[in-house]
């Protein structure tokens, strides 16, 4: 990685010994518990919605509109982490948590009491904006309790979580929407949102990074403009309207120009909420749209697996839910084990191009899978997607954070999570439209899905390769990660 960054001039050795007292007065195991719930919370809610759909419609109607149940959460989750990363900073990890925990659980709420699918819609925009902070702050937060060689380990396990929400969700909202009704896959978010809350409160005391400045609201519109532009871009273009039609021409541009505005704007800002300089980082330079890929795999790959199966073996949504076992088992163990190995040692960039590798033989078994050959072949590709996954998710995390200036420490991460729930937007649309396209125009029968998902993943290929070349030109050291914490950013207070 970068070569260590020196401590700033006339930081006293008490500023310091200040700051790492106020962070040990936090109950570490109780505020993790705190910040892992956060996480599950809002990637249980990308996915949990899914397998209830149907019912949700047949309910409250909106068919015609109810892919927007999962849309508008994508949209506002991920046009937000950003923003969240900055302004906790300046008020606080501890407190903009807890206020986004809050907005989280109220909206959930709504969503279970809506009577029409506007009104859904409408909440789950909420519900996203409060979901923005949910990962961000916990692995920002996770990287500040714990000393830096054992971060890896860690975010590790945060990667764990992150697997099994992901694969868990559709089971989950599956059995729930089974057993209680659709609304009660938003109830169950109360509790344990109010646990998160207290937990929280009582056990998290970080002290804020010192940032004085104001938040960097036009930057904030100017991004989640642009996000939003880029998303509805890959949703709609090939399905809502052709390509060459004046809304998505319109969108493409307002896409180009919003984007280009917010790297202009944030040049000259004074505090800004994605500091250019970041990208003066050679490793983050690479780091950044090396994640931005990853996404778009993790998500291209996981949400069209379910759906083979259902289709190929006519298997219940639970069932489906079940048979994806082989992915997530193989994410959690690697990703534990690659973390801590890698933190420990400080030698990261083996297991980025393994991961890489790994992914690339992955796609090549998933654009092989068939019907034919049996479920077991299937999973056994799932075993290889799910180890790449489990060596790279979590060490891009911690290489992009120990790679950057301690005072960008939540800068960073919330740029390295957003780019990925970013790839992982434009994954999923860009899967679905290749589908579309594979599937046809003729009626879309059960087999002619089946059929047409390998040849879908035979375009995870390329992406994986260029995966591997983004992370191979990642320039990282091989030295033990040491804890330095003359490193620190000053503290302001608490």
């Amino acid at each position: 990685m970068t070569e260590s960054i020196p401590a700033r001039p006339g930081k006293s050795a008490r500023d310091t010994a200040d700051r790492q007292e106020q962070t040990q007065r936090s109950n570490v195991p109780l505020a993790s518990i705190a910040m892992v719930l956060g996480m599950l919370l809002s990637v249980l809610d990308q996915t949990v919605v899914a397998i209830a759909l149907p019912e949700i419609s047949a309910d409250i109607g909106g068919a015609d509109s109810f892919s927007w149940v999962v849309t508008a959460y994508v949209l506002a989750s991920t046009a937000t982490g950003t923003f969240y990363g900055r302004i906790s900073d300046r008020y606080g990890r501890r407190e903009v948590f807890i206020a986004a925990v809050v907005l989280f659980t109220l909206s959930s709420l709504l969503c279970g009491m809506a009577q029409s699918m506007p009104q859904l819609i409408a909440a789950r925009v909420v519900q996203g904006i409060g979901a923005g902070a949910l990962f961000v702050i916990p692995t920002v937060a996770l990287s500040e309790l714990y000393p830096q060689h054992l971060r890896g380990k860690v975010q590790g396990l945060t990667g764990a979580v992150f697997a099994l929400a992901s694969v868990g969700g559709p089971l989950v909202g599956g059995a729930i929407t089974d057993g209680s009704g659709w609304r009660w896959i938003f109830y169950i978010n109360v509790p344990i949102g109010v646990l998160a809350v207290v937990l929280s409160a009582y056990a998290l005391r970080l002290p804020r990074a010192g940032a004085t400045d104001r938040v960097d609201y036009p930057g904030a519109v100017l991004v989640v403009a642009a996000v939003v532009s880029l998303l509805l871009l890959t949703e709609w273009g090939g399905r809502e309207y052709d390509w060459g039609s004046a809304q998505i021409i319109v969108l493409a541009v307002a896409c180009v120009a919003l984007f280009t505005a917010f790297v202009q704007w944030e040049k000259r800002a004074a505090n800004p909420l994605l500091p250019m300089r970041l990208f003066a980082n050679p490793a983050l330079r690479l780091i950044l749209p090396a994640t931005a890929v990853l996404g778009m795999l993790l998500y291209g790959s996981v949400v069209f697996m379910p759906t083979f199966l259902q289709t190929a073996y006519d298997w219940s949504a639970t069932r489906a839910g079940l048979a994806l076992t082989p992915y997530f088992i193989p994410f959690i163990l690697v990703s534990a084990v690659a973390g801590g190995k890698a933190g420990k040692s400080g030698r990261f960039k083996p297991y980025l191009l393994a991961g890489a590798a790994v992914l690339i033989g992955a796609f090549v078994l998933l654009a092989t899978i068939d019907p034919d050959r049996g479920y077991w072949y299937a999973a056994g590709a799932m075993v290889v997607l799910g180890a790449g996954f489990g060596l790279l998710m979590q060490n891009l995390v911690v290489v992009s954070q120990n790679a950057a200036a301690p005072p960008d420490l939540a800068a960073t991460t919330a740029a390295n999570l957003s780019i990925r729930g970013l790839g992982m937007a434009v994954g999923v649309a860009l899967f679905g439209n290749l589908l579309a396209r594979e599937v046809g125009e003729g009626p879309v029968t059960p087999d002619a899905t089946a059929e047409a998902i390998p040849d879908v993943f035979v375009w995870g290929v390329p992406l994986a390769l260029l995966l591997l070349v983004l992370l191979a030109l990642v320039r990282v050291d091989a030295k033990p990660a040491k804890d330095t914490p003359d490193t620190e950013p000053e503290p302001s207070t608490s």
